[in-house]
């Protein structure tokens, strides 16, 4: 017999490990006692990356055949920032007037707890007639560097030969109401950082100087009046915002020696990771030509753009739960930043969604409990769809 949740009572207990990354503080050990008994074999894996913390991950999965449905999300959460600013202790779990408070209440130990419940309601249902996989991918690095925890999981995945038919990533998604939203796609993301050289003198004889900050800013200024796009039907405009400028410089009468800022774009599916770039260095390489700047410029990025087909037994399942549950039809949308779905997107089509995210990151972080109910019912109800269409 598969041993049932409760959602809001395990939302609690997972508020309550104090998993601020990458510390892992209890919450996947927790997770794997309540799996291990509902029958899941349970891998706890830790990556490490010289220069970068290491990170205790979890993948349970129940089932060895086809459809294969994952839930995957995190369960480390940011700092709380400073304790007396909230209204309650944000580790407690506390539950006041029908609202649950703590800090990875909403992002996301809710939508974990939620989805775990979910598929043991579900699981219990079947008895002996469950003949997919479900499975859970649990990291413990999202909100940090994002190296040694779902890319990493991936390539153990792939090193195992593990197929996934499909993926939910149960991502606070929603703006103001559980159903107003699915995540279908992301844009893509990568940052540029641009050095300007110059030659460092006395502001008083500045003709024995070459002063970069006019150079960078005519630079800046260039980049930031381009109309990148216009938009495609599922994506809005890419964009390109500054985000960095500095100097080396401390001096007020110094001319410095280099100037730099940092570039971040959003992009939307006119372009690929390679296209972006290529665009990015022309228009710097273009701006600097006319002033005759000398520079370097660096590009990273770990997100490409990507968008999951609306016409599928993914999208159209959840629509379905979403509307029977709430009485709303979700718009499917890409907007937003990034989350660890720009790694699964290259394993299996992924959709995310997840509690409304009003108050994620913030002081006194909460979710109504009502919400945790709701959601746990879509999530149920959705498996259901999902198996019964495949």
């Amino acid at each position: 017999m598969i041993p049932q949740q409760d959602p809001i009572a395990l939302t609690q207990a997972l508020v309550r490990c104090e998993s601020v990354t990458p510390v892992e503080g209890g919450a996947l050990t927790l997770l794997e006692n309540v799996l291990q008994p509902a029958g899941f074999t349970c891998h706890r894996l830790t990556f490490t990356t010289p220069g970068t913390p290491d990170v205790e991950n979890l993948y349970a999965r129940i089932g060895n055949g086809g459809p294969h449905l994952c839930f995957a999300g995190h369960t480390d959460v940011v700092p709380p920032g400073r304790l007396d600013a909230w209204s309650v202790p944000p580790f407690a779990g506390e539950i006041r007037d029908g609202i649950l408070y703590g800090r990875g209440a909403v992002d996301m130990k809710g939508g974990v707890a939620c989805f775990v419940a979910a598929a043991l309601d579900y699981l219990a249902s079947q008895e002996s007639k469950f003949h997919g996989s479900l499975s859970f991918l649990i990291t413990g690095d999202e909100e940090g560097p994002s190296i040694n925890g779902t890319m990493k999981l991936l390539e153990w995945l792939r090193d195992r030969d593990e197929q996934i038919s499909a993926c939910l990533v149960g991502e606070p998604s929603n703006p103001e109401a559980l159903g107003d939203e699915i995540k279908i796609g992301r844009r893509g993301s990568i940052n540029a950082e641009v050095v300007v050289h110059g030659r460092q003198g006395h502001s008083a004889y500045p003709q024995k100087a070459d002063n970069p900050i006019p150079k960078l800013a005519r630079i800046i200024d260039r980049l930031s009046s381009i109309e990148i796009d216009r938009g495609t039907a599922h994506f809005q405009p890419s964009n390109l915002q500054t985000t960095v400028i500095s100097a080396p410089n401390s001096a007020s009468n110094v001319i410095p020696a280099e100037a730099r800022a940092i570039f971040n774009v959003r992009y939307n599916d006119t372009w690929n990771r390679q296209t972006i770039e290529a665009w990015l260095r022309e228009q710097v390489a273009a701006a600097a030509a006319t002033l005759e700047a000398r520079y370097d410029i660096d590009v990273s990025g770990t997100g490409d753009v990507f968008l999951t087909s609306p016409k599928g037994t993914l999208v159209e399942q959840l629509v379905a739960a979403i509307r029977t549950e709430t009485g709303r039809t979700p718009a499917l949308t890409t907007g937003g930043g990034t989350s660890d779905a720009r790694f699964i997107k290259d394993l299996c089509p992924v959709v995310e969604f997840g509690p409304v995210n009003k108050t994620i990151h913030a002081v006194d972080e909460h979710v109504p409990v009502a919400e945790l109910t709701q959601l746990t019912a879509i999530y149920r109800r959705f498996i259901e769809g999902y198996f019964s269409a495949t």
